[in-house]
């Protein structure tokens, strides 16, 4: 009996392994705080922590900081952006000190943990537009994923098999 419980604990753990999570700590951050929320009521938003994500659109260096615009889509439970989703607010990150901008190209998934700092007014083409402005503690740059071929639904992975005698 102890041998059973032993391979079913060790099998929980080897699962539990494979779980995903995020690659930051979210502790203390308001996951339900999106862009959109901050800019529509930017006083009830100023201050608190947020975890955001999306597209880069644009990086810019500025003497002090590293501002990026991105595009903000809901994350996933790994706090990655999901672009299969609608999008949503456009936001800006502003991290302190320099970020090659090069990495932080457009079309490039970022998330990002920090608080909240107020709005920016920017234009998005001719159009008057208000950013709403995230102080970025932590950043996280995803990797590039390789494309797969069209139709094309075949993964190879190594697992662990057990053997009960």
């Amino acid at each position: 009996m102890h041998r059973k419980k032993s391979c079913f604990t060790l099998i929980c753990l080897l699962l539990t392994a494979c779980a995903s999570a995020p690659p930051f700590d979210m502790t203390g951050a308001d996951l339900l705080l999106t862009p959109t929320q901050a800019v529509a009521n930017i006083d009830a938003a100023r201050g608190r922590r947020a975890v955001w994500g999306g597209t880069v659109i644009n990086t810019t260096n500025r003497k002090d900081t590293t501002e990026i615009e991105l595009l903000g889509y809901p994350l996933d439970r790994e706090g990655r952006p999901d672009r299969s989703a609608t999008a949503q607010q456009r936001f800006l990150i502003v991290h302190s000190g320099y970020l090659e901008s090069a990495d932080y190209r457009t079309g490039r998934l970022v998330s990002a943990i920090g608080t909240v700092t107020g709005t920016q007014a920017g234009k998005v083409g001719e159009a008057s537009y208000a950013y709403p402005v995230l102080r970025a503690d932590e950043l996280y740059l995803w990797p590039i994923e390789a494309p797969r071929p069209p139709g094309s639904n075949v993964q190879f992975g190594i697992g662990v098999g057990i053997i009960f005698r």
